[in-house]
């Protein structure tokens, strides 16, 4: 009977605890949907006709008595509150050009543009109606928002019931490029069509997420598209998903020497699916060229470009040589790719990720890599960048300099639509990476170490449109939160976080994580304490500055008295040069992490008793005298983000 109970202890014990551990990892409902979306564009009116038959499952275990809906392109007329805000920050200045004349601290690519704009280049977007079960429902303005009282609420969904159907029609005017979307980009490309339909706002469990369009950033739905496009046939289009009837559209989409029948009209009409988005973006001119390959058991690749001259054609065609070389190695890195097909646009004003394709101004692999990127935290895992703007433009900026690198040492020396010259400068751009401690972020240490300095530094949990200046947001947002991957690497080993990286790819894409849910990824894979480490880094602004006070005889043996001038407390690691030329490294772990991380295994370590973070002091004992030190050196690989590294290293005389 013992043994029995043991027994039906040890089950229930283990039953427990995968129970918990499933509860820790992704237990979480997601709100569904899918459009059918049938749009026409008048090319002379630069005006949009289109409806949508939408299809919602509300998985949320609330009733729902108001839906939002987003009318992005309402943002792109004067003093809307895109154009206060942007003007308003222009007013002020924090840093200078190369020749010393101050920088208006607006976005350069919106400045006071908009409230120049005449009736003809505005933009907006007009939904004519909504309807529910063939009953119009009260729609409110509220300028790039839409709110809809519903009169009868969406309860949730169960096993007998199934989506709420949803019918509008709207009518909305193209403006002129100024930010991702709109008409004539300075490169000459007719439309580049992203956030251009009434896009439903996401519900989750923070409740709706109907955040104004003022400068960043976005989140959605998942969902499923069906997208018909009705336009001139003289033009091309690329967009999101799968053409269904490339046999009717030829343009690329066929086989080499496919001439597909020409419509007897003006009119067009493309078609195209997307699974498993949540976006979907769209370009069109008459004059792109569209290229494709395929990758090996992967997705088709494609590029759409306009052609300019000899360079700049090959520098296109370069990007779809190199993308097929990628892959293989960031689904090593970051996972999967897990949709069909990806294209890279040009059409945008700079760079802006979408489903399954990016908008680019031009072919730098640098953006090419950057905005792909993004596929994955942006689009696969679906982080909410408007609240976690760190998260989803820090893990892709980090992700970019890995890849990146992967690129200028296997695929750049390769290419044939490089010529020498520029072959030899992606050589000394590799040689001075492998220079630059740490390893291939030393310009987001560089960024950061600027901001730090300065007073204009904002926690990383600030909302991303409500930065108090665009360069805080910048470096916060890309290099601070690129950082929060280097400063975990260097708690828990390069290594491990790279699996966990992995883990939270495999864990949570298509659930819409947050940063605890890829914390606790981290501290299971490696078995120490990591919430004091978000909260330090993400939600204060305090820094890291370590250094060697003193080093005195005691007992026949060094004791070196390193002490913590910063507010944010680390572990250390510390490199013993000794004059024999033998080193040593010794781990002083932090009591925080309640264990140590593992030896990473580049050198035999010595490990010490924790420092417990109250005490702004700590004595490390060597088992050698003074006499025989030569050099000490606090983080020797410089991985740890200290603001001063100048008291981090000690000549011994």
């Amino acid at each position: 009977m013992i043994q029995l109970r043991k027994i039906i202890a040890a089950v229930c014990f283990i039953l427990l605890a995968n129970i918990g551990q499933a509860n820790a990892q992704s237990s979480r409902w997601q709100q569904k949907i899918r459009y059918d979306i049938d749009v026409t564009l008048d090319v002379q009116l630069n005006r949009l006709f289109g409806t949508e038959k939408i299809r919602y499952w509300n998985h949320s275990p609330d009733t729902l008595k108001r839906l939002f809906f987003h009318l992005y392109w309402n943002a792109f007329q004067p003093n809307s509150s895109m154009d206060a805000r942007s003007r308003d920050l222009g007013r002020h200045s924090y840093r200078n050009d190369k020749n010393g004349n101050p920088i208006p601290d607006w976005d350069a690519r919106v400045k006071d543009r908009i409230s120049k704009l005449d009736s003809s280049e505005t933009g907006f977007c007009k939904v004519d109606f909504i309807s529910i079960g063939g009953k119009k429902q009260k729609t409110i303005l509220h300028e790039t928002i839409l709110e809809v009282v519903l009169d009868k609420p969406i309860p949730p969904v169960t096993k007998n019931s199934g989506p709420v159907l949803i019918d509008v029609a709207f009518v909305s005017q193209v403006p002129v490029q100024i930010r991702r979307a709109g008409r004539d980009n300075a490169e000459g490309i007719r439309y580049s069509m992203s956030q251009w339909f009434p896009k439903m706002a996401e519900y989750d469990a923070m409740g709706w997420h109907a955040n104004q369009y003022i400068a960043r950033e976005f989140y959605g739905v998942w969902g499923d598209f069906n997208v018909n496009i009705t336009l001139h046939k003289d033009y091309m289009v690329a967009a999101t998903g799968e053409l269904q009837n490339a046999l009717q559209i030829g343009m690329g989409y066929t086989p080499a020497g496919y001439k597909p029948p020409r419509p007897a009209g003006e009119m067009l009409t493309w078609k195209f699916k997307a699974v498993g988005v949540h976006d979907f973006v769209w370009a069109a001119d008459p004059g792109y060229v569209h290229e494709k390959t395929s990758v090996k058991n992967g997705p088709a690749l494609h590029v759409f470009y306009k052609p300019a001259n000899a360079s700049a054609d090959s520098a296109w065609q370069h990007v779809l040589f190199a993308a097929e070389k990628m892959l293989p190695y960031i689904e090593k890195r970051f996972g999967k790719y897990p949709w069909p097909t990806y294209s890279f646009i040009q059409g945008g004003d700079g760079g802006m990720e979408y489903a399954m394709a990016t908008l680019l101004k031009g072919p730098g692999i640098g953006t090419v890599i950057h905005e792909w990127m993004h596929s994955w935290y942006q689009q696969l895992l679906g982080i909410n960048e408007a609240l976690y703007p760190w998260m989803d433009e820090g893990f892709t900026n980090f992700a970019e300099n890995e890849v990146y690198y992967y690129y200028l040492k296997n695929i750049a020396p390769e290419s044939p639509w490089l010529n020498a010259a520029q072959k030899q400068q992606a050589k000394n751009e590799l040689a001075g990476i492998d220079a630059a401690l740490p390893f291939k972020q030393a310009g987001e240490y560089k960024n950061y170490f600027n901001l730090a300095a300065s007073n204009l530094q904002e926690p990383l949990s600030t909302h991303a449109d409500h930065f108090n200046t665009n360069v805080a947001y910048g470096i916060s947002s890309y290099s601070k939160g690129s950082m929060f991957l280097t400063q975990l690497g260097y708690l828990i080993g390069d290594s491990i976080r790279d699996v966990a990286l992995l883990d939270f790819y495999r864990t949570w894409k298509f659930k819409h994580p947050d940063p605890n849910d890829f914390i606790r990824i981290a501290e299971m894979r490696a078995g120490l304490m990591l919430q004091w480490f978000r909260q330090y880094w993400i939600e204060t602004t305090k820094t890291i500055d370590y250094s060697i006070a003193a080093v005195q005889e005691q007992d026949g043996v060094a004791a070196i008295t390193l002490k913590r001038n910063g507010l944010m407390p680390m572990p250390l690691d510390v490199l013993i040069v000794y004059k024999d030329g033998s080193e040593e490294l010794h781990y002083v772990p932090l009591d925080l992490l309640l264990g140590k991380k593992q030896n990473e295994g580049w050198m035999k370590r010595v490990e010490h008793d924790a420092w417990r973070w109250t005490h702004p002091e700590y004595v490390l004992r060597l088992s050698r005298p003074v006499a025989e030190i030569k050099e000490i050196d606090i983080d020797p690989t410089q991985r740890m983000a200290d603001v001063n590294r100048k008291n981090n290293r000690l000549v011994v005389p």
